[in-house]
């Protein structure tokens, strides 16, 4: 004990005594340093929760999106014709604007519109028509179902009818600008005869084997200028 109060040796005690005290600071230093890593640890450990809520939020959000897409999966069918109906409705509310005048027999063109030329035994024609404004400014017509009318002919007879058998004919008026061509929606040709007495029972089947047909168009008054060929094998 004397021997730490009065240190022995061959330099000053002042010197000794700066030594102790250099030596008790670094300790001093070295037990501060670890208190503030237990201190810390613990604080540590009590916010850990913190990730863990977090991730469970991810969890919860994760898991409803998982569930919403599943239902949109579910409901993609109706998310797309929802989607669809303004712009279908948009474009006849344009169409249908009846802006512009009434288009005349000389501004507009009809064309027949056939899927092939040639139809093997098992293949039935797709037939519909064409309406082109050849003039220099909008016009609109009645475009109907009611106003159309396809048939089908070889040589001077005549085979098959739209207006034969149909039912429940519309009418529509409908703005072509200048320029556009219109294509109306193709309907299949069974390649049998047609007749208004006939639309209730089985018809008879007109002759393929090479046999050539005609498809003409018309639009109330307005008739195509020419027909299109086609041949039933």
């Amino acid at each position: 004990m004397s021997s730490f109060r009065h240190p022995v040796g061959p330099e000053s005690s002042g010197v000794y005594w700066r030594r102790r005290a250099l030596v008790g600071g670094v300790l001093l230093l070295i037990v501060v340093v670890v208190v503030l890593i237990v201190v810390g640890r613990g604080s540590g450990s009590s916010s850990a929760s913190a990730p863990g809520a977090t991730a469970s939020a991810s969890g919860s959000a994760s898991s409803s999106s998982s569930s919403s897409s599943s239902s949109s999966a579910g409901g993609a069918g109706s998310a797309a014709s929802a989607a669809a109906a303004p712009a279908a409705s948009a474009s006849a509310s344009a169409a249908a604007s009846g802006s512009g005048s009434t288009c005349s027999a000389d501004q507009i063109t009809l064309a027949a519109v056939l899927d092939k030329t040639v139809y093997g035994p098992t293949e039935d024609p797709k037939i519909a028509m064409s309406i082109t404004n050849t003039g220099s400014d909008a016009c609109h017509m009645d475009l109907g179902s009611a106003q159309q009318v396809l048939t089908i002919s070889s040589g001077d007879e005549q085979y098959w009818s739209s207006k034969d058998c149909q039912t429940n004919g519309t009418n529509q008026d409908v703005t072509i600008k200048a320029g556009q061509t219109l294509t109306t929606p193709s309907i299949s040709w069974d390649r049998t005869r047609s007749s208004t007495t006939t639309c209730d029972s089985s018809r008879p089947a007109v002759t393929g084997g090479g046999a050539s047909y005609h498809l003409q168009v018309a639009v109330g008054d307005l008739k195509s200028e020419k027909s299109a060929q086609f041949v039933l094998n």
